[in-house]
């Protein structure tokens, strides 16, 4: 009991609180309306869980033999979220009718592998809740089952205070000071990878 209250509130904390995943769901969310973002979400939901079995099933044995890799994939990782939080913090209103989208389900399940926070949470929550010696995959499952079912109600809170945000702020300038608060966070969001 005492391990699932652990791994809980773990998936938690880590899910529920400002990062990169968070930040560009309220940021899309105020753009965009919550309905429209649920792919983006889905795709967090189940993209992380993956990326969880992927690095349990072996797949991160080449960043354990070769650190190089690792900080290629962080350094990668946080160039693109600099490019999205420029898009974000430039990103002009649609205009009536005009056809523009948020991120889909496939680009948030593919930004899981180069998200800095998502690589942190899932090489530490590894080895802190897998026992060595034992079958890695029932373990790993029972992981990344306790982040996707995490996850979801977290991001629907972002999505929600995005939406509320949106409303609230309209189509001008307002949205516009909001769009560039949630760049800077975003751009915040990659203090912990440049100490690291």
């Amino acid at each position: 009991m005492d391990y699932a209250l652990a791994l809980i509130g773990f998936a938690l904390a880590t899910s529920a609180t400002p990062g990169p995943n968070t930040l560009m769901v309220t940021a899309a969310a105020a753009q965009f309306g919550l309905a429209r973002v649920m792919p983006h979400m889905l795709g967090i939901t189940l993209g992380f869980p993956a990326m969880i079995l992927a690095l349990a099933l072996g797949l991160g044995l080449p960043f354990a033999q070769f650190p190089w890799l690792h900080r290629a994939m962080q350094v990668a990782g946080g160039l693109w979220l600099l490019w999205f939080a420029w898009k974000i913090a430039t990103a002009r209103p649609a205009a009536p009718g005009e056809a523009r989208a948020p991120l889909g389900f496939w680009g948030a399940a593919g930004f899981q592998w180069v998200n800095p926070k998502a690589w942190m949470i899932a090489l530490a929550a590894l080895p802190a809740f897998t026992t060595p010696g034992q079958p890695i995959l029932p373990q790993a499952l029972l992981v990344a089952a306790v982040f996707a079912l995490v996850s979801m109600p977290c991001l629907l809170f972002w999505g929600w205070l995005g939406q509320a945000a949106g409303r609230l702020l309209g189509q001008g300038a307002r949205l516009r000071a909001f769009n560039i608060a949630m760049a800077v966070l975003l751009v915040l969001s990659l203090v912990p990878l440049a100490k690291s």
